[in-house]
């Protein structure tokens, strides 16, 4: 005789309705930031920008070290090739400025290619060290070159020449399409393959490679990508600046921000740079005419945040409410039960 089982309908999701009520803030944010240079003074677009910039190279941090695990206090090398490689393109071979950008992006996805043959060979705190070395090679390089400068530095004038609205406008869309791409992008490899292989890695290595994964090509593949977005994010951040010199531009102050922008929002997870970032400007704002005393609070927040909760603000949220808001994690839905029929069971005679 043949029994029906009920068994329940399983699914697994990323989609629930607290993600697309943020995908819905998302598009609508981006759009009414998109109006701002309509309306808003020159000095807010200007903060923006410093924003948005500096919230695409965390996210680029956190990619390398939250997510593949490579803690990297180099990334200012990126940057100061952004600035450098902007003024390059647009000013001494004339190329438009979207261009410039572009090609910049892809002269440092070629950089970051060489530099792994080095750095790649190096694990934990060598790895980091390694990066650092690499920034201030390629800072000497260029401090060599008279063509770019040389120790005092350059002016962009392709971008001085411009109309100062129009040059504040451009500047500002740029960076928005930066900051928020950066998340964009991030969302995109964490729900590809790359970024299963990239959670297989970050749990164990060994274990990843047992299954298949290719370690060295997915570590590989996310250094190229947070070098050329670091970049792409040093070129937008210097069309603001105008003026560049070396020590500025490859100085370790840029690594030491996104650290602490990531490690006070919370590692490895794509809303702790966001979290960090609007917490980062905050501070920095409110404190910024104070001095010494605006570091002695800021480094005081960071200890104290990594001792209360060494996985960020938003860890610490997501660990009294599991909430997500780009579709990360993967959810178990249960549907309606499902009648089974139970195989009937034969007898021999």
């Amino acid at each position: 005789m043949t029994v029906p089982v009920a068994l329940p309908r399983v699914r697994v999701t990323r989609q629930t309705p607290v993600t697309r009520i943020a995908a819905a803030c998302f598009v609508l944010l981006f759009l009414g930031l998109a109006t701002l240079p309509a309306w808003a003074n020159a000095g807010t677009l200007k903060l923006l920008v410093e924003f948005f910039t500096l919230l695409a190279m965390a996210q680029m941090w956190n990619l390398l070290a939250g997510y593949a695990g490579l803690v990297s206090i180099g990334q200012q090398a990126f940057v100061g090739l952004g600035a450098y490689g902007l003024f390059l393109m647009s000013s001494l071979w004339h190329l438009p400025i979207l261009v410039a950008i572009i090609g910049t992006a892809l002269f440092i996805a070629g950089v970051a290619l060489l530099t792994a043959l080095f750095v790649f060979r190096l694990q934990g705190g060598y790895f980091a060290i390694g990066t650092w070395v690499i920034a201030e090679v390629i800072r000497l390089v260029v401090v060599q070159n008279k063509q770019l400068g040389a120790g005092t530095g350059t002016t962009i004038q392709s971008l001085v020449s411009m109309n100062a609205a129009d040059r504040g406008a451009l500047t500002f869309w740029l960076a928005l399409v930066v900051g928020f791409g950066s998340v964009v992008v991030v969302v995109l490899i964490m729900r590809s393959r790359i970024g299963l292989a990239l959670s297989a890695v970050h749990d164990s290595e060994v274990a990843a490679r047992s299954l298949g994964v290719d370690v060295f090509r997915v570590k590989m593949f996310i250094w190229v990508v947070a070098a050329a977005g670091c970049g792409i994010a040093g070129s937008v951040a210097y069309m603001q600046l105008l003026r560049i010199q070396p020590t500025a531009a490859f100085g370790v102050d840029w690594t030491a921000r996104m650290i602490f922008i990531v490690i006070i929002g919370g590692i490895g997870r794509i809303e702790g740079p966001i979290v960090g970032a609007l917490v980062f400007f905050l501070l920095q704002e409110t404190l910024a005419d104070y001095g010494a005393v605006y570091l002695i609070i800021l480094g005081s927040v960071a200890i104290t945040v990594a001792v209360l909760a060494p996985q960020g603000i938003w860890g610490a949220i997501t660990k009294r409410r599991n909430i997500s808001l780009f579709g990360i994690d993967r959810h178990l839905v249960m549907g309606d039960a499902v009648q089974i029929p139970e195989p009937a069971s034969t007898e021999s005679t």
